[in-house]
């Protein structure tokens, strides 16, 4: 989760890098294009979207059937149709997994001729843009080089964007989101990425302009003064060279602490202390090197010194990532201010920075709204989803070149979302969202996860003869940047359940029916997919809201069940799946956690503890936490995280009586530095202040129309 900038000198060129349904069998790479056909004018351009699932690298190669004479298409996946209509005037748009060469899917196009709907060239200005999330940016739209106001704006081909990408209003004034959208790096991790804003002729939309947004979050600025923490930092030689390649890494300098008196930058291991490899007293700068635009220490401030850190490969257990530097007096700020963490907003709505609750934080929960403000991503908030976790983490020594290694940890707090964090955002402070109180520390993460060191051992270690070490802060309060549009969605993953697997469960169901229909809060039978592990069919339950539950099995002959709760569902008895899918349409959308009560945590704790290692011994498996069951809210569930593409062996629905839930993903890593160049964590343009305080004041107004 460390960031690295690779320059390659003379050319001054700057890359980047980061930081099964069955058994034995691994899993499907599928590829899907969005939208599955499309009327494009001749010399018009369509954009296509690729998604893959199954496969850690989500990149796909574009390719037009026919040659030049069916169109064009980019790397990105926006087409552009031929000067003429082909004959026949329909070609095919495909995208190819560069996972897996045989997985492919296509889109029609069919190419016409000016049709009578609204058409002619499109164009949005300004063609690009960088600014802060949280900040604003208008937009306009040209019709044959004519102002224009009759056009539906898009964000990332969503009309009105999302709180993911950020909105636009029907008068093209854009709202970044809180946190930078991040996508795959192709390489098991999360990087941030660009968003494309478009205006659209109505009833044509192949006539249609395309500016592409870079957000950059306040966190990768140099600041002058006593620096706000959330922002970028590092050891000040986190860098290596090879003849004319130089690569340079940061992180996040993510709070204050302070023992007997003195202060210091708390953070990573391997962002402060290099993976072991950093000398005491060495000079922690601000930024971090990867934003300098050099790869050295010019334009970045020594603010503190390195005073002591966890030996990541020799130290005891508990295990922790975690560093400290005594701040250099006058050039961090005394009060432990955090940017965006604050509780009310400046003039133009972006949430000011903010202290975290002054003391020793708080354990994190199932369902815990929690949020961090980092070097990557900027202000991000989610919800824990497991606890206890055991996690096998991958490192690199030094950057951009070493040796790897792999760290086990115990009892580590994991966040849900592949957008929580992306690499870079290393030392970042999780704290709740209600009171700021802080959580973990944030130091490894996945494609779909973010992992963190429970602020209890980390403090603990750096106490000191006798004198306790704790978080600089002030009152409790409300983070207000996770009002904002930045909220996780589902973590619902969007794989399918093969055929025979959904026969099974009608099977098993139909064999049991009269007792099914049995319990009392029952009102229909069905089956569907499993929200525990989505690869798996389930007998679903629809049962009525709010009545007392009897003992409605975990699983039936080996096949989950899921709970459906609604007053009253229109499908009733033992119902189909269609029928099945027509009663869940009448439900909301699950959490990625809830809350249960202590006397089943306690269980849980029991089970996992029982068969933690055993689980952990298994291929494929990289790390068991204590979750909620989503299949059955309000009960614990065993957590079982497996690595994708990775064969694993199958996993019970039930272990001690305790239902499993799996979580497929990347490989948990952090702090590597010498991966195949990515364009991820780029060294962007800075955001113009002058552009920031002539959009902003657009922004509560802006805000208001949203909520």
């Amino acid at each position: 989760m460390r960031c690295a900038v690779l320059i390659v000198l003379g050319c001054i060129s700057v890359l980047l890098s980061g930081c099964a349904a069955t058994s034995n069998e691994t899993t499907t790479v599928l590829v899907s294009v969005a939208p599955p056909t499309a009327s494009v004018g001749i010399g018009k351009t369509q954009q296509f979207t690729a998604t893959v699932t199954g496969a850690s690298n989500s990149a796909v190669s574009w390719s037009v059937a026919g040659g030049a004479s069916g169109g064009t298409i980019t790397n990105s996946g926006m087409y552009t149709a031929p000067a003429a209509v082909p004959n026949p005037p329909q070609v095919k748009v495909t995208a190819t997994s560069q996972a897996d060469a045989t997985k492919s899917a296509s889109a029609t196009v069919t190419v016409t001729t000016a049709g009578t709907a609204a058409s002619g060239s499109v164009s949005v200005s300004p063609s690009q843009a960088t600014i802060a999330n949280f900040s604003t940016q208008q937009f306009t739209a040209s019709v044959n080089g004519t102002p224009s106001s009759a056009v539906t704006w898009q964000v990332n081909g969503v009309t009105g964007g999302s709180q993911a990408l950020g909105f636009i209003s029907t008068t093209g004034l854009y709202v970044a989101p809180g946190g930078v959208p991040t996508k795959s790096d192709g390489s098991g991790g999360s990087v941030a990425t660009t968003v494309g804003v478009s205006a659209a002729l109505p009833g044509n939309s192949s006539a249609s302009g395309t500016a592409t947004v870079t957000i950059v979050p306040l966190n990768q600025n140099a600041e002058s003064g006593g620096i706000r923490l959330g922002t970028s930092g590092g050891n000040a030689n986190d860098s290596s060279a090879s003849g004319r390649r130089i690569t340079c890494c940061g992180g996040t300098l993510g709070s204050l602490v302070t023992r007997a008196g003195t202060e210091y930058i708390l953070s990573n291991t391997h962002v402060l202390a290099r993976s072991d490899l950093a000398q005491l007293n060495d000079p922690i700068v601000e930024p971090g090197l990867i934003d300098t635009g050099t790869c050295t220490t010019t334009g970045a401030r020594t603010v503190g010194n390195l005073s002591a850190f966890y030996n990541l490969e020799t130290g005891a257990a508990p295990k922790i990532d975690a560093a400290i530097a005594q701040v250099v007096p006058g050039n961090v700020d005394s009060r432990g201010n955090i940017l965006y963490l604050g509780a009310t907003v400046d003039g133009q709505g972006v949430p000011v920075p903010g202290a975290p609750h002054a003391g020793s934080g708080v354990t994190a929960t199932l369902g815990m709204a929690v949020a961090k403000s980092g070097r990557s991503t900027g202000l991000t908030c989610s919800t824990v989803l497991a606890v206890n976790v055991t996690v096998s983490t991958q490192y690199q020594k030094g950057c951009g070149t070493g040796t790897n290694f792999t760290v086990n940890y115990a009892n580590q707090v994991d966040i849900a979302g592949g957008s929580f964090s992306a690499e870079g955002d290393s030392g970042s402070l999780m704290v709740t969202q209600n009171t700021a109180d802080p959580v973990a520390l944030l130091f490894a993460g996945s494609d779909t996860d973010t992992v963190g060191n429970p602020v209890g051992p980390v403090l603990n270690f750096f106490a000191s003869g006798g004198n306790s070490v704790t978080f600089v802060g002030g009152d409790a309060h409300p983070v207000i940047g996770c009002s904002l549009p930045n909220k996780p969605g589902s973590e619902i993953s969007a794989s399918t359940v093969a055929s025979d697997a959904m026969q099974r469960a009608a099977t098993v169901r139909d064999a049991h029916a009269p007792e099914l229909l049995g319990y009392p809060e029952v009102q229909a039978v069905g089956v569907g997919r499993s929200f525990d592990n989505p690869s798996e069919a389930a007998i679903l339950f629809f049962v009525t809201k709010g009545q007392p539950r009897t003992n409605i099995p975990a699983q039936i002959d080996g096949v989950r069940t899921r709970l459906v709760e609604g007053q009253l569902f229109s499908r009733r008895g033992i119902v189909s799946a269609d029928d099945s899918a027509i009663n869940e349409q009448s439900t909301g959308t699950p959490l990625p956690a809830y809350s249960v009560s202590e006397g089943d945590f306690v269980r849980a704790k029991a089970v996992h503890a029982a068969h933690v290692n055993e689980q952990m011994q298994q291929k494929g498996v990289q790390g068991v936490g204590i979750t909620s069951s989503i299949d059955a809210p309000g009960e614990a569930a065993l957590m079982i995280f497996v690595v994708r593409g990775e064969a694993h062996n199958a996993i019970p629905p039930v272990i001690d009586g305790l239902r499993t839930r799996v979580r497929e993903s990347s490989r948990f890593r952090a702090g590597f530095g010498d991966r195949e160049p990515h364009p991820a964590c780029r060294v962007a343009a800075q955001p113009n202040p002058e552009n920031f305080a002539a959009t902003r004041e657009l922004k509560t107004n802006a805000y208001r129309a949203r909520q």
